[in-house]
């Protein structure tokens, strides 16, 4: 689980918007842009290159 002060400051790094927890992915996820950001280690990892799309 992620430390919920820092999900408050955390953004999107493509588009700048609101990221959300997504507890089955383990994931940061961007809704805008359609992007899940990994977490690692209860870190995450905040670079486009390592973030999945999402369909839809």
């Amino acid at each position: 689980m992620i430390d919920p002060s820092l999900l408050e400051i955390l953004v999107c790094p493509k588009c700048k918007g609101e990221v959300h927890y997504n507890k089955g992915m383990d994931a940061l996820v961007c809704d805008a842009c359609k992007l899940a950001y990994p977490i690692r280690d209860d870190i995450p990892v905040m670079l486009e290159d390592e973030a999945q799309k999402l369909q839809g």
